[in-house]
């Protein structure tokens, strides 16, 4: 759970703070210190993460490192009931739509703790690699 503290990972966990603290300090909360917890995704043919969520974390992310053709796309999901249930669908104020996000090799992603997501099954004998990481208290 501490892979970006590792010496050949000293940039990526450079970028990473420099991300969280950018985007803590514009939800109004630059002076709140935080740790970073991380680990390693990695999915042969036909791994794949089920909806979930990192609650208790203040960001949550993932940086990918080798996407071959084939790996599953990124999806999230808005957790509001009001929404899940809505009459409403698609990507419009108020309506329900799972944002898709085909992931590249070198992209970071940050996005709230609460926000749910999945990863869909991967579809190459390459495997796909990612760090994915918390921003804790």
């Amino acid at each position: 759970m501490a892979v970006l503290e590792r010496p050949e990972f000293l940039a990526l966990n450079r970028s990473i703070r420099s991300a969280c603290s950018q985007a803590l300090k514009e939800m109004g909360q630059e002076s709140q210190p935080f740790t970073l917890q991380s680990w390693i995704n990695m999915h042969d043919r036909g791994g794949f993460n089920f909806l979930h969520m990192h609650e208790g974390s203040l960001l949550s992310g993932t940086f990918y490192i080798s996407v071959p053709q084939g790996s599953g796309q990124f999806v999230f999901r808005d957790p509001r009931p009001g929404v899940l249930n809505s009459a409403i669908k698609g990507g419009v104020p108020n309506g329900h739509a799972d944002v898709h996000l085909a992931p590249s090799a070198g992209l970071m992603v940050l996005f709230p703790c609460w926000m749910e997501h999945y990863v869909e099954p991967h579809d190459s004998d390459e495997p796909r690699i990612a760090i994915g990481f918390n921003a804790n208290r």
